[in-house]
């Protein structure tokens, strides 16, 4: 009976083992793209390699391209810029394949486990999800070239590019691997995807602060270095630094562009359209853009890292819907003229009048009363880039209201707390808590527990201001801090005549 279990035991295991290394051989593969330019048709030429160990039975693999970028709250579908799909086998004989939906191909791997798949990608748009080719430079938005196998977003990965001739410059948060400039290994495709590129010619500076390693990477250089940006970028990073007291990379690219839209966050990297100059006309147009700058380093911390638990992880085949995006968008834009403020940059009234153009955005408006802060975070997947006539009189925006919801969030924390903590403590608790401790992202509960952890107390009054469509009652909350709202054009200001509570107020916030 003995011999028997025993004989039985050794069966199982043996099986177990078999499986398990038939699992492994299943899972093994290697993934290597590798991608040139064509410049006049502005296409970018993507070939893939993919390699398995060798097997006498059939296999299908099933490739994805996502369908929207993260920071980007729109369903892009990436592939309606993909033609002349195609795979073949080791001998270049054709390979079966089919679509499957908008963003998966299907295709059988010969048994001897090795795959070429190749396909052209249109690349002429100047947003920051899109990639970009023209005759000295190219902007790759990785999300929009590159597939992965299905389910199997955290695999290793690695891309080659084939620059064109002249071309001499890449610029990317990634670094490239030893001894190839051209080469880079991502670890999985979310850090990928997380990666834009500038490739060509443009001018390029390399400098070290608080020892870590900066590129800045600008298309169009004009003005920068004579307005000394570098220098306030610096003055932004040491000021985000001392607030969050921790910085999450080891290595930071700004991608600045031409004219275009927009900017879009990374953990080590920004990109972003500027005007195509740094020489600014008025010094308000100088805050005003370094303030953009200032949002999107802030990302880094704020929805890179301190993250909505429905972007965590991440599925880039649906929808992220998450009420809390008015966190990750509206607090960052919150936290613009804080880091400008701080950094010595912005004075109390430039910082103020940064804000103020947030609050004159949606304060006259009938939206206001027919959605709140809370379901503009959650319907942004249906407006984004919803332009209707009617939206102001129907929505509101997160960028708009968001910030100066943060500003009240602040005020009240302080005096609920007598000072002792304030919205930055809540910042550092959420990063230090679910990132780095718990390594997940925070639930709407847990957000509102830590502020009121930070303040004492619930905030229940500032919660149903998110929540709902209720009338705001901003003197309750600014006049604490010695500000008050002119209705003639929808700005905060200081009060003229302050309390000395006014003043310490206002001192406490750096707003003095």
């Amino acid at each position: 009976m003995k011999r028997s279990i025993f004989s039985f035991a050794i069966t199982l295991l043996l099986g177990v083992m078999a499986l398990s290394c038939q699992k492994t051989r299943t899972d093994y593969y290697k993934l290597d793209y590798t991608v040139s330019f064509d410049t006049v048709g502005h296409y970018l030429l993507v070939n893939l390699q993919y390699e398995t160990q060798p097997s006498d039975q059939s296999a299908d693999v099933v490739l994805n391209m996502p369908r929207w970028a993260p920071g980007y709250y729109e369903m892009l579908d990436f592939a309606k810029h993909l033609t002349d799909f195609a795979a073949t086998d080791s001998q270049g004989q054709p390979v079966r394949w089919a679509k499957e939906g908008l963003n998966r191909w299907r295709m059988a791997v010969p048994a001897d486990g090795k795959l070429t798949v190749s396909y052209r990608v249109y690349a002429n748009q100047r947003d920051v999800a899109s990639s970009r080719v023209e005759r000295d430079v190219a902007f790759v938005a990785p999300n929009g070239v590159f597939m992965y196998v299905d389910g199997q977003q955290h695999h290793p990965v690695t891309v080659r590019f084939q620059m064109p001739q002249g071309w001499s410059h890449i610029a990317t948060g990634m670094r490239p691997d030893a001894g190839d400039n051209c080469t880079f290994t991502a670890p999985d495709f979310d850090v990928l995807y997380d990666s834009p590129l500038l490739l060509g010619n443009f001018y390029t500076r390399k400098f070290t602060h608080e020892g870590h390693d900066y590129e800045l990477a600008l298309e169009t250089p004009d003005g920068a270095e004579e307005i000394g940006f570098a220098d306030d970028f610096k003055r932004i990073v040491s000021a985000a630094t001392q607030m969050m007291g921790d910085v999450p990379y080891d290595n930071y690219c700004l991608i600045h562009m031409g004219q275009g839209g927009g900017g879009l966050e990374h953990l080590n990297s920004q990109a972003c359209y500027t005007d195509g100059t740094y020489r600014f006309e008025t010094r308000r147009a100088h805050v005003k853009f370094l303030a953009f700058v200032a949002h999107e380093y802030f990302h880094l911390y704020n929805v890179k890292c301190i993250r909505p638990a429905e972007l965590w992880p991440l599925d880039y085949d649906h929808e992220a819907i998450t009420p809390m995006l008015w966190v990750s968008e509206g607090l960052t834009c919150y936290y613009e003229f804080r880091l400008l403020r701080n950094a010595g940059i912005a004075t109390t009234d430039e910082a103020l009048q940064l804000l103020s153009t947030y609050f004159s955005l949606y304060a006259p408006y009938e939206g206001q009363r027919h959605q709140s802060l809370r379901q503009c975070s959650y319907d942004i997947w249906l407006n984004f880039m919803n332009d209707d006539d009617n939206a102001r009189d129907v929505r509101i925006n997160y960028y708009f209201k968001g910030p100066v919801i943060g500003l009240l969030l602040d005020i009240d924390i302080r005096r609920k707390s007598a000072h002792r903590h304030s919205l930055d403590d809540v910042m550092r608790l959420l990063y230090n808590r679910y990132y780095k401790e718990l390594q997940r992202g925070f639930t709407e509960e847990e957000f509102w527990s830590a502020c009121a952890e930070m303040a004492g107390e619930p905030l229940a009054d500032v919660r149903r201001i998110v929540d709902t469509t209720d009338t705001i009652d901003y003197a309750s909350y600014l006049s604490d801090a010695g500000l008050r709202v002119d209705s003639t054009d929808w700005s905060i200001r200081r009060m003229d005549t302050l309390t000395t509570a006014q003043k310490s107020f206002l001192n406490k916030m750096n707003m003095e």
